[in-house]
């Protein structure tokens, strides 16, 4: 790799470590966030509901606004919103949380749609490769956030707020690195830039039942994703887990997040198709739930290993599914398009629900249902999104 190509997957992968921080690093001090502005459960449900929400919300929004700018400035412009939004959420009271969420969650919306395109367009022989190496700056993101937002909030004497706000200073940086590869005049023309709406396609795919079982996929793999990263830490406190250790638990389990999605869609090659491999990656992720909230706590890590297992290859397989099912690189795109403006809009239900559940119903079978209703509604979405069929294809499929 020549100097300017490896300057650039720096910059790549900088940027994809931001892209989780927002999401992760509120979850193990919810506890002091709700004590110090008064939230209730179900407020804080909508809160950590509300990132979510925009990934779905603004992703339709990305292309339009790389085809006026150019990929290169939205993302520097929308790296500089994500940092004031992380500001905003840490030090502006309890409405500029809410407002610094919103923000927050609307630039990694728009961020996330325009990376993968990036790569592909940077590294279009080593496409496979380097979208490994991007998957796993997000996991790696999230999980340092996790662990290190108590730790930092020790070292500023127990204030939450700038425990949240120093993670701006992570996106000024990719920002910083970012800059250089800027250019002078905006590039609307490139691949990046390319409609990712499903509505490109005359409303076709928004028709097509392939499409929305990869759609129904990625959203309620997502849901339990998202459920983990808000309430993890605040379930296991529950269960007698101190602050930092919750925040280790989480930061854990993200990591081997890493090695699984990975080794999810290698497994899946031995396969006829992606059924199996999808029911297992679900199988983990709800096993290692349920052990959060019936488990020893002396056995919790060993929940934390099949959590972070099923929920790495989950997500893989779900972004895999959207190349596979798609017949040519065109509709991949505006597959890519559905299923995580409407994925993600589905995925941020469950966190606002566990938030309802665990006010109303103080005790862990409420949310062992929850956990379990879109577990095995991932599942048979998931199986029948694995088969051997493309989207806007006619023809007989395979059984």
């Amino acid at each position: 790799m020549n100097r300017p190509a490896a300057i650039m997957l720096l910059a790549i992968v900088l940027v994809a470590l931001n892209l989780r921080p927002a999401l992760s690093s509120l979850a193990p001090v919810l506890a002091d966030v709700r004590a110090g502005t008064g939230l209730s459960a179900s407020a804080a449900g909508l809160l950590t509901t509300l990132p979510v929400l925009c990934l779905g919300l603004f992703a339709p929004l990305a292309p339009r606004l790389a085809r006026r700018y150019g990929t290169e400035h939205t993302v520097l412009v929308v790296l500089l919103l994500l940092a004031a939004g992380i500001v905003l959420r840490g030090l502006a009271g309890a409405t500029g949380l809410f407002a610094g969420t919103l923000l927050a969650g609307a630039g990694i919306g728009i961020i996330g749609v325009l990376l993968p395109g990036l790569v592909k367009r940077e590294f279009a022989e080593r496409a496979a490769i380097m979208t490994g190496v991007y998957t796993m700056a997000l996991c790696l993101g999230a999980a340092i956030a996790a662990g290190l937002t108590v730790p930092a909030q020790m070292l500023f004497h127990g204030d939450w707020r700038p425990a949240l706000a120093v993670w701006a200073l992570p996106a000024l940086l990719a920002a910083l690195v970012w800059w250089p590869r800027v250019p002078a005049r905006a590039d609307t023309t490139t691949p990046a830039a390319t409609p990712l709406t499903a509505t490109t396609a005359g409303g076709a795919l928004w028709r097509d039942g392939i499409a929305w079982q990869v759609t129904l996929f990625m959203g309620l793999q997502s849901s339990l994703a998202y459920c983990v990263f808000g309430w993890l830490p605040s379930l296991l406190q529950d269960r007698g887990v101190s602050a930092l250790d919750s925040g280790l638990y989480l930061s854990g389990s993200v990591m081997l997040q890493v090695l699984s999605s990975l080794a999810a869609p290698w497994l899946s090659g031995f396969c006829r198709d992606q059924r199996a491999v999808i029911a297992l990656m679900l199988s983990l992720s709800l096993a290692g739930l349920l052990g959060t909230l019936y488990a020893p706590p002396a056995s919790f890590w060993l929940w934390m290993v099949l959590l972070g297992l099923g929920q790495g290859g989950g997500f893989a397989m779900a972004l895999s599914l959207i190349v596979l099912r798609a017949p040519t690189p065109a509709v991949a795109a505006q597959l890519s398009g559905m299923v995580q403006g409407v994925g993600y809009t589905l995925a941020s239900l469950g966190p606002l629900l566990l938030g309802i559940l665990r006010e109303h119903f103080h005790s862990p079978h409420a949310l062992a249902l929850l956990f379990s209703g879109i577990a095995l509604a991932g599942i048979l979405s998931g199986t029948l999104a694995g088969r051997d069929r493309l989207v806007l294809d006619n023809r007989q499929p395979r059984p």
